[in-house]
């Protein structure tokens, strides 16, 4: 009897999570149920196993409103054609981002309900009904259907499941139309008696008019909804037949395995062949075939890219240029990516820098078709903080009461009245879904159209995009491609253009295996000079490689999951450091961890680590195992399948006799890699990027600089590169309108910044800039540019403050003086279309002074960093401490005095939940130090902003790197601005 219900996916209205509904649904007696969601079927699928798992006949619909939340009409499909229509019809207003029509097509496989309306005089189609609510019925006996009920069907919507849910859904309203609560009135609203009741007590509302029940019983016995949870989703075959696809993967892999190998690798051939059979055996060819067009294509136009992930497990994957990690080299096994035991499809993850994953999602589309193809989306959810901050507008408290409560939500004068409710509210929204939105870079190719499944969306990054998330997605079968963007490529691509522009050198940076054995780069990583390099430039990453004394690919790839914050945070990135200082000197908690972990000293590392203990420590089938990894990855979303499995551990180690604490301690170490682990061959990739970046680094590291510079996004502030490109012997120059482009270049060993850095200069402007001095050559003076250049006086005021016209050879205030005689104070702008330009009037000026400090502080008004001068020449002191970094392990356990710029500030909670820093400076020479402040030392001498410190402390060393323990701590007081 129920055509219309709601889940918690009908956003910030509906309170029911999908397997709520379903068992409210089974208490009831209720043996067929229709899910109807408001503009969305995002919790179609879900619902279905739910509903098969309790007994209960799904029916897929969509509850269709307009943009002020009036109901139009309800869709309720016939069967999976009838739930594309709806779809297509639904996807097709939203990538239009038209309204929904007052009347619908006439559908094939649809039922269409409409609302009961005295007015509604239109003649119904033979497959549109009117629904009638049980506050309808005594308006039937004066209404048009009193002697001809045959269109007409129960309707009861369904939106609670008790009394509390609806104080919950009027705050969800009063959240999604930005109002108080107490001006949100009914019409936004759901019913309160909006709830699911036993059918036999529905039926007696009805009991006068029985062809509306029979109506509504026919409807639901025409109506079902399945889907098939068993089979691939993908696009079947590449080439259009199977059998055409196994021949031609056979072909690239073994050309590739030529190209990787040579022509006599026996292990190579062996492991190709098992994998090739394994693929084809499992159906997967065509998915490695389109992986390696969109390979193929991205080549072609120039653009890097890297594969990661499990992928990397495979050596029909390295062969087919989809990665660059060997997987022989690191005995990474296939199985691994693809097996049957697995438990979750395959996937690839492929990097691109952020200029062009754009153009390679474009030729996804438009090479397979958007029927076909969609990206995945993904649901926000209410989190934590975001709850009161919601909430506190819905209560209409003041922007500092509710700053307070998110910062300090225990604290006893945050308890009250209003902040109870507000309490009991939040912990039950919390993880409700709140807005849809984009998966970082998942990609769906499918065999039948996207709408089969799903309606799609068309958020702002312009493609279409799936209603439902990535679990669903894996649940129905399909295999995503991650399609993923990082400023790191754009590092590494844009210094080939660079050095190629700069030196005349081409670049192939796919030559890995080369820069594993050059001992440059290995020597640079080994002293961690790192900034700049992908993943590896943090401080501690820097302090991380130095404890290790990394000098190799292998020692690279454990570093670059030992940083990872599940194996710090449960001190077993410490112990790996300590057992490979001294491999001779620690004991293996059981022989399992030392037939298993030999390689990383009994540490568990990555997933494949923590794989293998749970099956040959605990006895965990492989599927459970995988299960667990996919949880450790933050990956599932299934809480009772983890629960299952954690009991299960416990159970077989208590079955095998072993003692408790060490069951205890074994899964402490699986339970700190939640959220974080990686996979050795994720790992793996991360290091081949690391290498190719230190590659550049060592040999073109002033174009490297400029690339990382220009990309953004780098671990440090622009200025840290700055500095660093000037450590390399770069002249570093400000802005110059005959020089500059918009991005920051070089020439020889000449660096000039960006336009693009310059705070407040309008984007227009420095792009015209740019191009005027490409089409018409230098410019000779600053009459000669404002002729050219359509600018007004502020704009044309901060590039002369920024010294840009320092080629004319007059200081800034005479530039000054000249601008606002020849723009004046009315913002006017020179006509520039003149057949003849007369030569402007000459002033001759009395000597303005102007100092070096002055000209520094406007660099740092303009840029955020000075250039021409440092930090350290804007100190009142002249006082520059007693060493320098590079001497800091010749004076372990001395106390020294020291002076360092503020770089960043690592922060950190001791067990006693006290706020522990760790800084991260830069001394006069440019050279890194760290310092380590202790929450006793930080009550004290706090700090106070970025700038000059003088620190006293004692220098401490662990592993060979050392760090000074803060005792004393103060900002020193900068020289006056000159300027005021």
């Amino acid at each position: 009897m129920y055509l219309n219900c709601h889940s918690y996916y009908s956003l910030r209205y509906g309170t029911l999570p999908v397997e709520k509904l379903v068992c409210e649904a089974r208490k009831n007696g209720i043996t067929a149920l229709t899910l109807t969601d408001i503009n969305n079927t995002t919790g179609i699928i879900d619902f279905v196993k739910e509903c098969r798992l309790n007994n209960i006949k799904p029916i897929a619909g969509i509850e269709f409103r307009d943009k002020n939340n009036a109901l139009l009409y309800t869709g309720i499909a016939e069967n999976n054609s009838g739930f594309r229509e709806l779809n297509e019809f639904l996807s097709r207003h939203n990538l239009e981002n038209s309204p929904l029509p007052l009347v619908p097509p006439a559908f094939n496989n649809v039922y269409i309900i409409y609302p009961y309306r005295t007015n509604f005089l239109r003649k119904l189609r033979e497959n549109e009904r009117i629904g009638i609510g049980p506050g309808d019925i005594n308006r039937l006996i004066t209404s048009r259907y009193r002697y001809d009920q045959s269109k007409l069907v129960v309707f009861f919507p369904v939106t609670f499941a008790g009394p509390d849910d609806y104080f919950l859904h009027r705050h969800l309203r009063a959240i999604d139309n930005n109002t108080l609560l107490s001006k949100v009135t009914p019409d936004q609203m759901a019913a309160p008696g909006e709830k699911l009741l036993p059918v036999d007590l529905l039926r007696i509302a009805y009991e006068d008019y029985p062809e509306i029940l029979k109506n509504t019983e026919r409807l639901f016995e025409d109506c079902s909804i399945d889907f098939d949870f068993t089979t691939i989703k993908n696009k079947q075959t590449f080439t259009g037949h199977r059998y055409d696809d196994k021949l031609l993967l056979q072909k690239l892999a073994f050309d590739g395995m030529e190209y990787r190998y040579g022509k006599s690798n026996k292990e190579a051939l062996k492991r190709v062949q098992h994998e090739l059979e394994v693929i084809d055996k499992l159906g997967f060819s065509a998915y490695f075939l389109i992986t390696w067009d969109i390979i193929r294509y991205s080549m072609s136009r120039g653009f890097y890219h890297v594969g990661r992930g499990s992928g990397a497990n495979s050596i029909v994957a390295y062969c087919l240029k989809i990665t660059d990690v060997d997987p022989i080299e690191l005995d990474l096994y296939f199985e691994r990516f693809i097996n049957p035991k697995r438990t979750s499809p395959p996937d690839f993850d492929i990097d691109y820098s952020w200029k062009d994953r754009d153009q390679v999602q474009d030729y996804i589309f438009k090479r397979y078709g958007d029927k076909h193809t969609a990206l995945l989306g993904t649901t926000t959810t209410f989190k934590d903080r975001s709850i009161f901050r919601e909430l506190g507008k819905v209560y209409g408290l003041p922007k500092e009461e509710i700053d307070e409560l998110v910062a300090n939500p225990s604290a006893p004068t945050n308890r009250n009245e209003i902040t109870e409710k507000m309490f009991d509210l939040a912990g039950r929204v919390v993880n409700f879904p709140n807005i849809r939105s984009i998966h970082a870079g998942g990609i769906l190719i499918s065999e039948e159209p996207i709408s089969y499944y799903t309606a799609v969306d068309l958020p702002p990054k312009g493609f279409p995009t799936t209603q439902w998330d990535m679990y669903v997605a894996e649940e129905l079968g399909f295999e995503k491609l991650d399609i993923l963007s990082q400023r790191g490529i754009g590092h590494i691509n844009e210094s080939v253009d660079i050095v190629l522009k700069n030196k005349g050198i081409k670049i192939d940076v796919h030559q890995v295996r080369k820069f594993k054995e050059d001992p440059e780069i290995n020597q640079r990583l080994y002293h961690g000079e790192t900034n700049g390099c992908f993943y590896i430039e943090s401080p501690a990453m820097r302090g991380l490689l130095k404890k290790l004394r990394c000098d190799n690919y292998l020692s690279l790839v454990a570093a670059s999951s030992i940083i990872r914050p599940g194996v710090a945070k449960s001190g077993m990135m410490k112990e790996y450091i300590k057992r490979f200082h001294n491999p001779g000197n620690f004991k293996y908690l059981h022989p399992v961890m030392e037939q298993q972990l030999k390689e990383t000293f009994g540490v568990m590392v990555y997933q494949e680590d923590v794989i293998k203990i749970c099956h040959h420590f605990a006895g965990l089938d492989l599927s459970d195992a995988d299960i667990l990894r996919r949880a450790m990855a933050g990956k599932f979303r299934a809480k009772k399948e983890f629960e299952r499995i954690q009991n299960k551990f416990y159970a077989n180690c208590n079955e095998r006799g072993y003692p408790v604490e060490l069951t205890g301690e074994v899964w402490r170490q699986i339970a700190s890699f939640a959220g974080y682990a990686f996979s050795k061959a994720h790992s793996a990739s991360y290091a081949v990027e690391s290498y190719q970046s230190l590659y550049l680094k060592t040999y073109f590291p002033q174009e490297f600089m400029v690339a990382v510079i220009n990309n953004f996004g780098g671990f440090f502030r622009t200025w840290v590169y700055v500095n660093e490109a000037r450590r390399s012997g770069a002249v570093i120059h400000l802005p110059c309108v005959n020089n500059s482009k918009y991005s920051t270049c070089i020439y020889g060993s000449d660096i000039y910044l960006g336009f693009v850095h310059v705070l407040n200069l309008e984007a227009n402007v420095a792009h015209n800039i740019v191009e005027n001095h490409e089409s018409n050559g230098d410019f000779k003076d600053l009459n000669d540019f404002i002729r050219r250049i359509h600018i007004g006086i502020e704009q044309l005021i901060i590039l002369i403050r920024l010294n840009t016209f320092r080629f004319t050879g007059k200081t800034k205030k005479q530039l000054l003086w000249d601008a606002h005689m020849l723009l004046g104070k009315k913002n006017k702008t020179l006509k520039n279309n003149l057949l003849f330009h007369e030569k402007p009037r000459e002033f001759h000026l009395p000597d303005l002074e102007q100092s070096p400090i002055e000209d520094t502080y406007d660099e740092i008004e303009l840029l955020g960093f000075p250039v021409t001068e440092s930090n350290f020449d804007l100190l009142e002191t002249s006082y520059r401490g007693e060493i320098s970094a590079k001497d800091l392990i010749n004076h372990v356990g001395k106390k020294i005095r020291m002076l360092g710029n503020l770089v960043t500030i690592k922060y950190v909670r001791t067990a006693k939940k006290e706020w522990m820093h760790f800084g991260c400076f830069l001394d006069q020479q440019g050279e890194f130090f760290d310092t380590v402040n202790f929450p006793d030392s930080l009550k004290n001498y706090p700090f106070r902003g970025y700038g000059v410190y003088l620190i006293l402390g004692k220098v401490v060393e662990e592993f060979g790197f050392p760090s000074i323990e803060v005792e004393k701590m103060a900002k020193l007081p900068q020289l006056k601005d000159p300027r005021f």
